[in-house]
């Protein structure tokens, strides 16, 4: 089965070809540690993950960076907002990205470069740029010279008022070029600093992402993903330094950008009172509902944030571990086998709203299958395409009955068991004024009555 992306690079969905038919190399740019992770920045961890685990079923090898960004201006200005060190604030601030990407059920990468162990790698590149005539030094700084690079743009497809513009680039006196950018800058005594041939400094941040994708995967790798705020400046800067520094030699094959996130039809901001950190969701919502939500939309397609949403999502994820549930307790083998139709889904530029449709199918006929064999073979089929989705990994009763850790957490189990089988006594006494008075206080708490056909009553939370 073969498969296809979308290469921004060429504006077109084309076969996908590693440069090594058993190896396929990924990187994908990380989180600059300052501060929690919000919803946008969740958006291209859980794209991406898809992408990984659907590269792992196709490929025998695959290697998946994501770098962390420690070194930058903000992390300074919050450091010392804080009035903690540097190290302090970014450790703290990566464990926190690293226990909330966890919760939205996301596979670690197999590296996680952080740019304060590349310095080295990142004076090497520069001094080759340098040597190669597209960098040059100017009053302690060094600067990438665009003109030098005759194709620079190719992939933000602007002309260079454009890109001088969208990059909102500071026209030093220093630069020979507006839209020269920084590749190294000074460190005054309360910023943290490399010794360099320049003088003491740091990097600025686009040659970090050089630097580290060429460590970890080499001078030319397959596929670069990240966000689509991403593809100018910093990915058409890492294309320049990476291809000049290098020869000529290709960056990147493949890109791929998923697209911007807003909130209630507006940008996420503070200012506004419409800004989400995962950790915030967390308190109120299973993380596996916050990812299934992601993949509902396409991922090159806006995606529009709204609670409303996140509640429909959550319902609708419940209504395939209903299936689960109806299906029997013993796992199928087949749950490792992801059915034809989710694989095809995702082989077409990562299609996960066509494959959750399938998901859905599977649930329908599960819930009237008639035969232990059809249960078996349809229970499979929703766990293994849920398991390629990253979601369904829960036991079904445990993801029914989940309450936020936090909170309002309404009635506990074992009230819940009381009052089911108070119900179930005021039925079977055919007082159903009663009955139908408990169904009604659990509804307000959020607890959902099955009835089943054998005269038992299950429930789950989510109503």
């Amino acid at each position: 089965m073969g498969l296809r992306i979308y290469n921004t690079l060429n504006r077109k969905k084309e076969p996908f070809e590693p440069l090594e038919p058993d190896h396929v190399r990924v990187y994908v740019c990380g989180p600059t540690v300052y501060d929690l992770a919000h919803i946008g920045n969740a958006r291209p961890v859980i794209v991406f993950d898809v992408l990984f685990r659907l590269l792992k079923r196709l490929f025998p090898r695959v290697t998946y960076v994501r770098n962390i960004t420690d070194i930058d201006d903000k992390i300074i200005d919050a450091a010392k907002a804080e009035g903690i060190p540097i190290r302090e604030l970014t450790e703290r601030t990566d464990r926190a990205f690293q226990e909330d990407m966890g919760a939205l059920d996301a596979l670690p990468p197999d590296a996680e470069p952080r740019a304060t162990e590349h310095v080295p790698q990142m004076v090497k590149m520069i001094e080759k740029l340098i040597e190669l005539d597209h960098a040059y030094v100017a009053e302690g700084h060094v600067l990438f010279h665009v003109p030098s690079m005759p194709d620079y743009g190719k992939l933000s497809r602007h002309d260079r008022r454009e890109l001088i513009a969208g990059a909102r680039v500071e026209v030093a006196p220093y630069k020979r070029d507006p839209a020269d950018f920084i590749l190294w800058k000074p460190s005054s005594d309360d910023q943290p600093g490399w010794d360099s041939p320049w003088g003491r400094g740091r990097p600025g941040w686009h040659i970090e992402c050089s630097a580290m994708s060429k460590d970890h995967l080499g001078e030319t790798f397959d596929i670069h993903g990240g966000g689509l705020d991403l593809i100018f400046p910093h990915h058409e800067n890492e294309i320049a330094q990476s291809t000049c520094a290098h020869g000529g030699a290709p960056f990147v094959r493949y890109w791929m950008h998923n697209g911007y996130l807003t909130v209630n039809g507006e940008k996420m901001s503070k200012s506004l009172g419409n800004f989400f950190t995962v950790r915030d969701l967390l308190r109120d919502w299973p993380g596996e509902a916050i990812r299934f939500y992601m993949l509902l939309t396409y991922y090159r397609q806006p995606l529009d944030w709204t609670l409303e949403g996140l509640t429909q999502a959550k319902h609708s994820l419940d209504r395939l571990y209903v299936a689960l549930r109806h299906g029997g307790e013993t796992a199928p083998e087949e749950a490792d086998e992801p059915p034809r139709e989710v694989m095809e889904a995702l082989c077409d530029d990562l299609n996960t709203p066509l494959a959750v449709v399938h998901l859905h199918e599977f649930a329908t006929e599960l819930n009237k299958a008639e035969t232990d064999d059809e249960r078996r073979r349809l229970k499979g089929a929703l766990l293994g395409g849920g398991r390629l989705l990253g979601v369904l990994a829960e036991e079904p009763e445990n993801w029914l009955k989940w309450r936020p850790p936090e909170g309002d957490q309404g009635f506990d189990e074992e009230e819940i068991e009381v009052l089911v089988r108070a119900r179930s006594n005021a039925r079977a006494n055919r007082d159903f004024a009663e009955a139908d008075r408990i169904r009604d206080k659990l509804k307000v708490k959020g607890i959902v009555l099955e009835d089943l056909p054998d005269g038992t009553t299950d429930w789950r939370r989510g109503g």
